[in-house]
């Protein structure tokens, strides 16, 4: 077979994922040739710092300030953006490239949560790739899941655990009983949380990820503004400890399941037994279950972060271009993908753990359990730890509901706060079976 012309690729950003994509490169490059007979070469970057050692031979590449300029530079074929963040640069030069008839790979959740379904109307209008594999769950090969392998099923729920920094601080709380500042702070030692960690520990990196899943699962246009977030701040040592007494594990979970109302998606802390397989899942890895109506349900693990990861997720991007290969971005058509319908939260289902922190004085527990009943909720168990007797001294609750509504557990803690029977809001986590 003749070998064709090279697929020529200019990358803008030269952080980790950069170097690791021209390191995957100069390792696999002669093997992807074979492959696909057509090289992959990395011809112009772009980046902030030209004297910055990255660990790679820049050696020969031509250097392009701008990045926009490079997307457009008729030298290349493909643009990986490697820059991230939802406007600015990075925007403009996607845009830009695709709009002058170029590839584009991309690693960034938050522009295509935000802008997806503009830039792939844009990709589709000049007949262009706009891949994102490693946009969600690093190395997994979700997106090509879900896009290409699960394409004869219709799949009901997609689930995950989908940022690795609040993974790892849940599983150093559960198995060290540290407090959840200080494994912040060695979370952050360790480079897994950044100096400002509200986009991680604030459950919206992995809201931007389970956006992409749910149009692309779904069928929908992005709606990042319809997911629940909730992040783990509010995860203390006793919930910890609780749900170890209780057979649970705690895990930042993301969950988008399709119900007759609409789609019920939401990024929240769950309790999730500890038998089930996603709750041995620890550290910085992500898991990412499916369900779906002939495959049935799938579980997939992997890392979700770091340099070779992420860039073998790009370069899996990369190859599929290089051999013709071009999906529209979503899986269908932007024209055929349908609004977003949320199912309102309220009309969730479930069991779920209730902690109060209650002042221990008669008639607490009586309040309690009567707000609860008034609201129809009905209690499968409930644990007291704590001091007792002194003045002005506080009591642990916990309690686990039977199965009932987002609705009447929300109105009864509502009501509960208001009674002044506990000394604080009442810690609130749904119970999931994954």
């Amino acid at each position: 077979m003749t070998t064709r012309d090279p697929l020529k690729l200019g990358i803008a950003g030269l952080g980790t994922v950069g170097a690791g994509l021209i390191q995957l490169l100069e390792v696999h490059g002669t093997k992807l040739a074979d492959q696909l007979h057509r090289p992959v070469e990395v011809v112009a970057v772009s980046a902030r710092d030209r004297s910055k050692d990255r660990g790679v031979s820049l050696e020969g590449l031509r250097w392009i300030d701008d990045p926009v300029a490079l997307a457009t530079d008729p030298g290349i074929d493909c643009f990986v953006e490697l820059i991230g963040g939802e406007d600015g640069v990075a925007k403009r030069a996607v845009e830009a490239a695709l709009a002058a008839g170029k590839h584009v790979v991309t690693a960034n959740k938050a522009l295509l949560a935000h802008h997806g379904f503009e830039l792939a109307q844009l990709a589709e209008k000049h007949n262009v790739a706009l891949n994102f594999e490693a946009a969600v769950a690093g190395g997994i090969p979700v997106i090509k899941t879900v896009r290409e392998a699960l394409v004869g099923n219709q799949v009901r729920r997609v689930s995950g655990i989908l940022n690795g920094t609040c993974n790892y601080i849940l599983s150093k709380m559960q198995e060290e009983r540290s407090p959840f500042a200080e494994v912040l702070r060695e979370a952050q030692a360790h480079g897994y949380a950044e100096a400002d960690p509200t986009f991680d520990i604030g459950g919206f990196d992995a809201a931007h990820k389970l956006t992409l899943l749910t149009s692309l699962v779904f069928g929908t246009r992005v709606a990042f503004d319809q997911i629940h977030i909730e992040g783990i701040q509010t995860i203390t040592d006793a919930d910890i400890n609780a749900a170890d007494e209780l057979g649970y594990r705690i895990k930042l979970l993301g969950v988008a399941t399709l119900t007759e109302a609409g789609i019920e998606s939401r990024v929240t802390p769950v309790m999730i037994p500890v038998e089930t397989a996603i709750a041995g899942v620890s550290g910085v890895t992500n898991a990412v279950a499916l369900n779906a109506d002939f495959a049935g349900n799938l579980l997939l693990v992997g890392p979700g972060a770091g340099a070779r990861a992420t860039a073998s997720a790009v370069a899996s991007d990369i190859v599929d271009i290089a051999a013709g290969f071009v999906l529209p971005a979503f899986g269908v058509p932007s024209s055929r993908l349908k609004p977003h319908k949320s199912a309102p939260l309220s009309q969730h289902k479930g069991e779920y753990y209730v902690r109060f922190s209650a002042f221990d004085r008669p008639g607490v527990m009586a309040a309690i359990t009567a707000r609860m009943a008034e609201q129809e909720v009905s209690l499968d168990s409930i644990v007291q730890h704590g001091p007792r007797g002194a003045p002005g001294a506080l009591a642990n609750i916990v309690i686990i509901t039977h199965e009932t509504t987002e609705a009447s557990i929300r109105k009864a803690l509502e009501d509960i706060e208001a009674d002044g029977k506990v000394a604080e809001k009442p810690q609130m986590i749904r119970i999931e079976e994954v």
